[in-house]
């Protein structure tokens, strides 16, 4: 079990797709070095990583731009004390530190160990009001995401007690697609009738990705079972109506 810190040092190497963070002790040594998706759950993920680690953590990015807007905006609605190293700085250092080539952990790992060694870089500063406004926006997309969590677990709950072949052949929390189809087709009977063409057609029409493999993939489920379950009819409309209301919250959370 490893010994909770008084204080440590995220530096961050901020990214449109993902961003790096490395974190140090009072020492200068590194207590993880991680990938972070530029995903509000996964930096949340971060910030209680961080929290729980030490006391007190201070924050370093080498970007305050569009690139780390999102995950400066969820450090300062959490409170957290972030400060800006400059990009020249991070170049000039680089050589200092161990280990070839420039690489996002490098340089992650630069601009946390210079926070650590420096008082002078100017900190991110928010006016009180935009810091409230932030915790309400986080406050809302956290609750809307936990519904989201709550809507897919329910749907496939119910399509186990439908087609457990189905239930497992997606990721109905990461791709649109399957959620589509659940809004018109959730039982192996229905898919079977509809076939792959057709399905495929019909997937098009309402612009989801890789249509084709979607419909193939439903289908081979649809094929694995040809037992209707009790209860299914009601089932499916339960599913349709999770389905309807999964589409529209992803759009809210789009929005917010």
């Amino acid at each position: 079990m490893s010994t909770r810190q008084a204080q440590i040092w995220v530096g961050i190497d901020a990214g449109k797709g993902h961003h790096w963070a490395v974190a140090v002790n009072t020492d200068g040594e590194t207590l993880f070095s991680t990938k972070v998706i530029n995903d509000e759950a996964q930096i949340l993920t971060l910030i209680d990583m961080a929290r729980e680690k030490a006391d007190e953590v201070r924050w370093a990015v080498d970007i305050s731009g569009r690139a780390s807007a999102l995950l400066l905006a969820l450090l300062i609605a959490h409170g957290q004390q972030v400060v800006y190293v400059p990009g020249r700085t991070v170049n000039r250092m680089t050589g200092a530190y161990r280990g070839e080539g420039k690489t996002d952990a490098k340089d992650a790992l630069v601009i946390a160990d210079q926070a650590r060694m420096r008082r002078d870089f100017a900190a991110i500063e928010t006016p009180p009001e935009l810091v409230s406004t932030l915790q309400l926006l986080t406050g809302y997309r956290r609750d809307l995401i936990a519904d989201r969590v709550r809507l897919i677990n329910r749907l496939r709950d119910l399509l186990v007690g439908i087609c457990p072949a189905l239930e497992r052949a997606f990721d109905y929390s990461a791709a649109k697609g399957p959620v589509v189809m659940l809004t018109e087709y959730q039982t192996p009977a229905a898919l079977r009738r509809i076939g792959v063409k057709r399905l495929t057609t019909w997937l098009e029409r309402r612009k989801v990705r890789g249509a084709d493999a979607v419909a193939a993939k439903a289908f081979e489920a649809a094929q694995s079972q040809v037992t209707a379950l009790p209860g299914e009819g009601r089932a499916a409309k339960l599913v349709r109506g999770l389905a309807h209301q999964l589409l529209a919250l992803d759009e809210r959370i789009k929005d917010n």
